[in-house]
């Protein structure tokens, strides 16, 4: 007996052994045992038992395979493969999930700026540069005026006083006045709009009085001499008259007559390439007069249409530079019969009532034609130029109310007071 238990243990290790280590899990794994238990004979080295006859015991603590992926997809999970791409087509259909194509959001129109697009025009600029002389003219005015129902003398006499610390010279001011006193008798001044009206007219019509644009033609090459004290932008003003000829399709040479100043003839070159224009220079410390011969010898054989002179920064107390001046223009009138045809003289006009006294004192020892007030943009003087022209009778060429090319315009009498006023 206890042989036959023994034997039927070892066979029952034999199969459980080789079951575990041969036998592949099989999908019945989980059915009862069934069948007669084998004989001790069956057991036998030489007849094995089939392991795939008998369900091994082994199999039940196995992992149960996890429930396919499709029984827990929805109904529309499943894409017939036909409606995919080739890639998608070939995955199992049990994994197919729709697959919806990323399309880039398509950008809104920026909208378009009109400050972007559109500069400021040249009035508004002028506007922006005149504002401080406005609000010492007008804003001031405008504070007199106020609660005012009729205009009398008194009130006159504080007008006065506002002109006067607005630069606009006290001969310019004294005319001014006499004139609406003139009006006030007349019965036309009957309130402050009124005034503010009439002051308008008045400025206008002294600024007309004077006021002619620079014809630059009838004579080739046609010679201007610019003059100036020291640091009032002569040299900036050349490089953008030589930038408007040059835009007119003229042919323009430049004179680097400034010979003691240090780097203004670089300067100068650096403008003219700038421009597209020619020059005339020496070294630095040499004679102006000399430097004037050669360019008006070079004008007359490059046959130049514009000749501007550049000159060195003299202040007008000093004797011997206007002397020096004079020498220049006897150099000019020999090479060139009846040149210069203009003689400039740039102002700043931010140095108010010194201005005065540089348009007087030039105008007697150089003969100048016309003037150039730079500057105007961020100076509360801009009155300047009504008593510059008025009290010298000197035309008002251009005005500078900027850094870029551009600024410098000519000047229009009825656009400066329109721009003052407003």
């Amino acid at each position: 007996m206890a042989e036959e238990r023994k034997g039927f243990f070892k066979g029952l290790f034999d199969r459980i052994a080789g079951v575990v280590t041969e036998a592949p899990a099989a999908p019945d794994a989980e059915k009862p045992l069934s069948g007669p238990i084998p004989s001790e004979s069956q057991t036998s080295v030489e007849n094995p038992p089939q392991p795939e006859k008998w369900t091994p015991i082994a199999t039940a603590w196995s992992v149960q395979p996890q429930a396919p992926l499709e029984a827990k997809l929805p109904a529309a999970a499943q894409v017939p493969a036909e409606n995919l791409p080739s890639a998608q087509a070939a995955a199992p259909a049990t994994l197919q999930t729709p697959v919806t194509p990323w399309i880039a959001p398509t950008p809104l129109p920026r909208p378009v700026q009109a400050e972007e697009t559109a500069k400021p025009s040249f009035f508004e600029r002028l506007k922006s540069s005149l504002s401080k002389t406005h609000e010492s003219i007008v804003g001031r005015m405008d504070t007199l005026l106020l609660g005012k129902k009729r205009i009398d003398t008194d009130t006159l006499e504080e007008l006065e006083e506002i002109l006067i610390t607005a630069d606009l010279g006290v001969k310019t001011t004294v005319d001014l006045i006499r004139t609406l006193e003139a009006r006030l008798k007349r019965d036309e001044l009957q309130d402050g709009a009124a005034l503010k009206r009439a002051l308008k007219e008045e400025i206008l019509l002294r600024l007309m009085a004077h006021s002619s644009p620079l014809v630059v033609s009838g004579t080739t090459p046609f010679v201007i001499l610019v003059i100036g004290v020291n640091g009032v932008g002569k040299t900036t003003t050349i490089g953008k008259l030589a930038a408007k000829y040059a835009g007119e399709g003229k042919r323009v040479l430049l004179a680097a007559g400034d010979t003691f100043r240090a780097a203004a003839a670089e300067q100068l070159e650096l403008w003219s390439q700038r421009v597209g224009a020619d020059i005339v220079r020496h070294k630095e410390g040499a004679d102006p007069s000399a430097v004037v011969f050669d360019a008006c010898k070079a004008a007359i054989a490059r046959n130049c249409d514009v000749l501007i002179i550049d000159t060195a920064g003299r202040m007008h107390t000093k004797v011997n530079l206007m002397e020096e001046m004079k020498k220049i223009r006897r150099v000019i009138t020999r090479e060139i019969p009846d040149a210069p045809h203009e003689t400039l003289l740039v102002l700043d006009a931010a140095t108010g009532q010194n201005a005065l006294s540089q348009a007087k004192l030039f105008k007697e020892a150089a003969f100048v034609s016309g003037v150039v007030l730079t500057k105007l943009d961020g100076s509360a003087k801009g009155g300047i130029v009504v008593a510059v022209s008025h009290e010298h009778a000197l035309p008002i060429r251009f005005i500078g109310v900027g850094e870029s090319v551009e600024d410098l315009r000519e000047f229009d009498p009825a656009q400066f007071v329109e721009a003052l006023f407003q």
